[in-house]
């Protein structure tokens, strides 16, 4: 179950859901009136919800999972027969609870749907529309005017859709009229959503254009029950290509504008509430009881100009009624007041609210309209006012309560496109225009800061050097470990993206250079390093303006390193060459080693022996003048890994051993891991035993860093050593598994790596055509990516297989590889 469970016995399906629902205020730690403000619902419906007196409506019950982080859709079952009740059962019968899930169990699917308003009000016959829509077309759009709760009820829908279409519930705003910025094009819309389905970088196109891209995301939302809501789109042309295909997804879409170039696309048009919704909307979302001596039945025409003033809108009037509902002392009259000062229904409204406010919550609501990221947490907001955290935390609850910004998720806000226009209207005619800039620069500093410290944690190297990007903010997030930083760098992904931008439009150079810096750990293991290629393009040239020979060379590096992960070998090379000199006039000893460890790995790669062994010890002891005793090991651990495929197992072993014996902390240290693989490939003959372990410790390491290709490299050097020892159905086994999962990562480039290897096992398993088969996709894939050590291991590996079938086939294949070790010394 979501929730550990106590016993509940033969209790009724109310008693026993209000039991759980306890148990979840349990685990929030909140108290009741910390839970109200926290879900958005209030003390009383929560008191009557957790006696059991009232069965809650389901949007609560997906509030106050949503808060402890645990999937409401396990309940659902007992909260239909609660709020559908069947005669009870004999007191004998037993209510068997569900096991819990297994340890690894899959991720539950992704959910980003904004939290579900539980004031919805009305729209019984739109609604019906959309459902409609959608079961027989699978698309719909929503259209209307500002404010008219276009979003509201897209949302509505897609939650009441969520349990038909378990695989993925998403949601992307399009920003087709966001202030101060501009319409998402369907090309990182398309990534954003592809990203969402874990769906690997190097599967999806890089280039091509939109098509491809909008392809791949047909062929993943084919074979998937996942709801979609394009939130905010401008128009049709930017909607067209993120709608699915062949399959069962459905797509909500909402636009301002009528999208009229979509035909095949059913609208429902949105008009304002009807009067006795608005009054229902305004009374519930103001907290009003009703009856004799309520503040709207006092004044029916008080009441009756608000919604007039609020033009039966419904983010108007729940900004209307925010104010009434922490006014306690407020008329309506009072209210209308207030409101009559406003220009239009929107200013009106927004205006209205933002009056309430001291002159630092003002100020500070005026700048959160400059923020160039979508959603943001206090410390970006922090960062942004320059204020201490705390004051933060309190001004956007203060915001939060004035329906001013709003809370997606816990500790993640939002602003409201029209808010934020109101916003950086407010600021166009309040603030100087220097201090604007200066607090948008906070946010880019901010970023940087916090994305090294990120970074800190999840690399296992010490900084090269501290951060030059801005001034570093007052407060950061701290992370409790590898995992936590991860998962900053995932929620915030879009964020720095969007940052990175922003950056590059206000020619903010250093923080252009530095952030993707930052980042590359990250990338290692969530994104890939393909999209790196972009991003250090962009930080080279900004790095040539600069001018700093540090930056520039460090740019060079990092470019060819993210281009030799991408199996550009050749450019990755150039990038090399042009590191290096200014890496030498720089004079900083630590990215020395760094280059001289990458030139090593693209060395070995294009077919070199000596080269890249003297480049991983030139590395060790260039990391060792810089005192950075990690980067040592690592050069160490790579040295013994030349040595062993060069076939000096003793001294591969030896130096191996040497690394094992460093004290660390970190389980997946990556000097271990290369170390643990080394030697149990080094010992297999020797060792069986010892040899497994060490190969299954490092596949273990591996798994825990969540490091897919560290993974593969695992599995398949432990098929090469069950090989040497005999055991090939088990070895073909672990190769075959690596080989899955370069398949699922479409890392093609990557087997190369391993290719010769798995074809060599399946020659001794009396696999002869899979050998060959192997070997030949060897001799393909090897020209192309520059691979010429890989190159000849297939020519060498063909003759092998062809020495009694075919002995002139294989001499003429032994002598290709002959010479290309001779070409390559």
């Amino acid at each position: 179950m979501v929730v550990q469970q106590r016993p509940v016995g033969g209790a009724h399906p109310q008693d026993e859901l209000a039991a759980r629902l306890r148990l979840v205020q349990e685990l929030s730690g909140r108290g009741l009136r910390a839970l109200a403000r926290d879900t958005g619902l209030s003390s009383s419906s929560l008191s009557r919800y957790f006696s059991g007196q009232t069965v809650p409506p389901w949007p609560a019950v997906i509030a106050l999972c949503r808060l402890v982080k645990r999937d409401p859709r396990q309940l659902r079952p007992l909260w239909e027969r609660a709020a559908n009740p069947l005669p009870a059962p004999p007191k004998t019968s037993r209510q068997v609870q569900p096991p819990s899930p297994p340890a690894g169990a899959p991720r539950p699917p992704r959910n980003d749907l904004p939290r579900d308003v539980p004031d919805f009000t009305g729209r019984e016959d739109q609604l019906a529309a959309v459902l409609a829509a959608v079961g027989s077309s699978r698309v719909v759009a929503v259209d209307g005017m500002a404010g008219v709760g276009k979003t509201c009820l897209a949302v509505h829908a897609a939650h009441q859709l969520a349990a038909e279409y378990p695989d993925a519930q998403l949601y992307v705003d399009l920003h087709g009229f966001t202030a101060g910025r501009e319409p998402l094009g369907p090309d990182p819309a398309l990534r954003t959503l592809l990203a969402a389905l874990d769906v690997p970088s190097e599967k999806i196109p890089q280039e091509g254009g939109i098509e491809p891209l909008a392809a791949c995301w047909r062929a993943e939302l084919a074979h998937r029950r996942a709801v979609v809501v394009l939130d905010n789109a401008a128009d049709a042309e930017q909607v067209r290509p993120l709608l699915p295909g062949a399959g069962p997804s459905v797509v909500l879409v909402t636009s301002r504008n009528r999208l009229l170039g979509l035909d095949e696309v059913p609208p429902v048009s949105l008009d304002v509430l009807t009067p006795q919704e608005s009054a229902e909307l305004l009374a519930r979302a103001s907290g009003d009881p009703g009856g004799s001596d309520s503040r709207l039945t006092r004044d029916p025409e008080a009441a009756a100009e608000v919604l007039r003033l609020c033009g039966h809108l419904p983010l108007a009037l729940r900004l209307a009624a925010a104010r009434l509902r922490h006014r306690p002392g407020w008329t309506v009259g009072i209210l209308v007041e207030r409101m009559a000062e406003g220009a239009t229904e929107f200013d009106t409204a927004f205006a209205m609210s933002v009056k309430q406010l001291d002159r630092a919550q003002h100020r500070f609501f005026r700048l959160l309209g400059q923020l160039p990221v979508s959603t943001f947490d206090e410390y970006v907001a922090a960062a942004l006012a320059d204020i201490p955290l705390r004051s933060a935390r309190a001004m956007l609850e203060d915001l939060l309560d004035a329906h001013l910004v709003q809370q997606p998720a816990a500790g993640r806000y939002r602003l409201h496109d029209l808010v934020r226009q109101h916003a950086r209207k407010t600021a166009a005619e309040q603030d100087a225009p220097e201090e604007l800039e200066q607090a948008v620069g906070r946010v880019l500093d901010y970023y940087v800061h916090a994305a090294a410290a990120a970074d800190a944690v999840v690399s296992y190297s010490s900084p090269r050097r501290e951060v030059s990007a801005g001034r570093p903010p007052a407060e950061l997030p701290t992370f409790a470990g590898k995992h936590a930083a991860l998962f900053w760098f995932g929620t915030e992904y879009a964020n720095l993206m969007a940052v990175f931008e922003t950056a590059v439009a206000a020619g903010a150079d250093v923080h252009v250079c530095e952030l993707p810096r930052f980042m590359r750990a990250f990338f290692a293991r969530r994104c890939g390093t393909t999209h790196l290629n972009v991003l250090f393009e962009r930080s080279l040239v900004a790095a040539q303006r600069l001018g700093d020979p540090l930056q520039l060379a460090e740019a060079h590096s990092d470019l060819g390193f993210a281009r030799y992960n991408a199996g550009r070998m050749a450019e990755a090379g150039a990038a090399y060459e042009a590191a290096a000199p200014l890496v030498a006039q720089a004079e900083d000893t630590r990215s020395e080693a760094e280059l001289a460890m990458r030139r090593g790995y693209l060395s070995w790669d294009e077919g070199h022996v000596e080269e890249p062994l003297d480049l991983f010890r030139l590395a060790g002891k260039l990391y060792a003048d810089a005192d950075c005793p990690t980067g040592t090991a690592q050069a160490t651990a790579y040295e013994a890994w030349s040595m062993l495929q060069l076939g000096h197992r003793e001294e591969a072993a030896r130096l191996a051993r040497t690394v094992l014996d460093i004290p660390h902390s970190d389980p997946a240290w990556p000097p271990a891991l290369t170390a643990r693989i080394t030697l149990g490939v080094a010992i297999a003959h020797e060792g069986a035993e010892e040899a497994v372990e060490h190969l299954e410790q490092a596949l273990a390491q591996a798994r825990e860093d969540g490091h897919k290709h560290n993974e593969a490299w695992c599995l398949n050097c432990l098929g090469v050593a069950l090989r040497q020892l005999g055991r090939y159905e088990e070895a073909l086994a672990g190769h075959r598994r690596a080989f899955a999962l370069l398949d699922e990562l479409f890392e093609e480039h990557w087997k190369i790596h391993f290719i010769n290897g798995y074809a060599e096992t399946c020659r001794l398993a009396g696999l002869p055509e899979e050998a060959l088969r192997l070997h030949r996709q060897a001799l393909e894939l090897a020209p192309g990516l520059g691979y010429r050590h890989a190159q000849a291991l297939a020519h060498e590996g063909i003759a092998a297989v062809l020495d009694d079938t075919d002995p002139a086939a294989a001499a003429e294949h032994r002598a290709a590889g002959q010479a290309i070790v001779r070409e390559t010394g």
